[in-house]
C-alpha cells in the first residue's frame, strides 16, 4: 500500500461523507419550508419530524471537516484559514439551528417560537447556498496562493494567503451561485418527500406537499442542468510534460469520459431523483421518494468529488497562481498518518449500521400530532 493508494482512499473516504451531508440537508431543506406554512399544528409536525435527525446532518458536517483536516491539512489551513468570512457564516447559520431546536419550545422563551422559525429557515437557506458556494469551488476555483517558504516570514508566517476579501469574492462569483441555488432546491426537494414519508395522518397536508415537490423538484432540475453545463464546459487544470499546470478546455467532462464508471453513476443518481421526484408528483400516494432522491443525489455527489480530486486534478484550483493549486498528492497528510486513520476508519461501517438502526426505530411510527402528546420531549 504506497502513499498515492492512502491519498486515493481518503479522497474516497471524503467523497462518501460530502455524498451523505447533501443528502442529510434534507433537514436544513424541510427547515426553509417552515415560515411557508400558516398551521401551527403543520410547523410543529415538521418541525418534529426533521428535529429526530438535525444532529445527523450537524455531525457529518463536523467529520467532513475532520477528516479533511486529519487526511489533506493543506487544504484546510488554506480554505478553512483563508476563506474564513465563508465558512464563519457557514458556521454561524449552524450555530443558530443547535439553538433553535433546542429552545424553540422551552418554557420562558422570551423571544417566541417564531424567532427561532426563522434561524431555521436562515440555515435552512443561507446555510445550503454556502455550502454549495464552497463546494462549487472545487471546479471554478479561488483566488489564493501557497508558498511554503512563507512559514519563514516573521512579518506573516502564513504558508496560504487570499484575496484581501477572504471568501468574499467566492460568494458573489456567478458561477458559484449556480450550484448554490441548485443545493438550496435539492434540499427543499427532498425536505418534502422526507415530511411525505415521515408525517402521517393528514391527507390535505400530504396533497400539499405533492405540489411542493414538483416546484422546488422543478427549479433544482433548471440550476442544476445549468451547473452541469457550466461544469462540462468550464476549464481546467491538467498536468503538462514538465510536470506543469496548463489549462485542459472541457477538462471535467474529459474525466468522466476517461473514468466511465463516475459517469454511469451520474447517469444513473440523475435517474433516481428524476424519478423519485415525478413519482412523488404524480402517483396519488407515493411515499419512497426520499430514498430514490437520497441515493440518487449520494451518486452523483460522489462523481462530482471523483472528478475533482482524481485523473491528476487539481480539487482546489488556484485562479491567481496554477502552481498553487491542490491536489490529493501535494495537499496530504504522511504515509504513517494516513496508514493509521485507515485502520480507524475500518470502524466506519459499524457507525453506519448503528445510525441505521437508530434511524429505523426514530421512524418506525410516522409523526402525527397523537405520537408528539406521547412523546415527553417535543421541539
Amino acid at each position: 500500500m504506497t502513499l498515492e493508494f492512502f491519498q486515493s482512499y481518503w479522497w474516497l473516504l471524503i467523497s462518501v461523507l460530502g455524498a451523505l451531508l447533501v443528502f442529510l440537508l434534507f433537514v436544513q431543506g424541510g427547515q426553509s419550508m417552515i415560515l411557508t406554512t400558516r398551521s401551527v399544528v403543520d410547523r410543529d409536525l415538521m418541525v418534529n419530524s426533521i428535529g429526530r435527525k438535525w444532529e445527523l446532518t450537524f455531525t457529518t458536517l463536523v467529520v467532513f471537516g475532520g477528516a479533511f483536516f486529519a487526511s489533506f491539512p493543506l487544504f484546510y489551513s488554506t480554505s478553512f484559514g483563508g476563506a474564513y468570512w465563508l465558512w464563519m457564516l457557514i458556521l454561524f447559520t449552524f450555530v443558530g439551528q443547535a439553538v433553535s431546536f433546542q429552545y424553540r419550545r422551552k418554557k420562558g422563551n422570551l423571544y417566541g417560537t417564531r424567532f427561532y422559525d426563522w434561524l431555521l429557515f436562515i440555515n435552512g437557506t443561507v446555510g445550503c447556498f454556502l455550502l454549495g458556494v464552497a463546494v462549487s469551488m472545487f471546479f471554478f476555483g479561488a483566488e489564493f496562493t501557497v508558498k511554503m517558504g512563507n512559514i519563514l516570514d516573521p512579518g506573516a508566517p502564513v504558508i496560504s494567503r487570499w484575496a484581501p476579501t477572504h471568501g468574499f469574492e467566492a460568494i458573489f462569483c456567478w458561477k458559484n451561485w449556480i450550484l448554490g441555488l441548485a443545493v438550496v432546491f435539492l434540499a427543499r426537494t427532498q425536505g418534502v418527500l422526507y415530511f411525505m414519508n415521515n408525517i402521517g395522518g393528514d391527507k390535505a397536508f400530504f396533497e400539499e406537499n405533492r405540489k411542493r415537490v414538483l416546484v422546488n423538484g422543478a427549479i433544482f432540475v433548471v440550476f442544476f442542468l445549468a451547473f452541469v453545463a457550466l461544469l462540462f464546459t468550464a476549464d481546467g487544470y491538467d498536468r503538462a510534460a514538465d510536470g506543469s499546470w496548463q489549462l485542459k478546455a472541457g477538462k471535467y467532462f474529459f474525466n468522466y469520459i476517461e473514468m466511465w464508471w463516475c459517469l454511469l453513476l451520474f447517469l444513473i443518481g440523475v435517474v433516481m431523483v428524476l424519478f423519485g421526484v415525478l413519482k412523488s408528483s404524480f402517483a396519488p400516494h407515493f411515499t419512497r421518494g426520499i430514498w430514490w432522491t437520497g441515493i440518487g443525489s449520494i451518486l452523483v455527489v460522489l462523481t462530482l468529488f471523483w472528478a475533482a480530486g482524481y485523473n491528476d486534478t487539481p480539487y482546489y484550483p488556484s485562479l491567481l497562481d496554477p502552481a498553487s493549486s491542490l491536489t490529493i498528492h501535494n495537499s496530504s497528510s504522511t504515509y504513517f498518518t494516513l496508514q493509521v486513520m485507515s485502520v480507524v476508519s475500518l470502524l466506519i461501517p459499524l457507525v453506519v449500521a448503528y445510525i441505521a438502526y437508530v434511524w429505523y426505530k426514530m421512524d418506525k411510527k410516522p409523526v402525527s400530532p397523537e405520537t408528539m402528546a406521547e412523546d415527553g420531549h417535543s421541539y
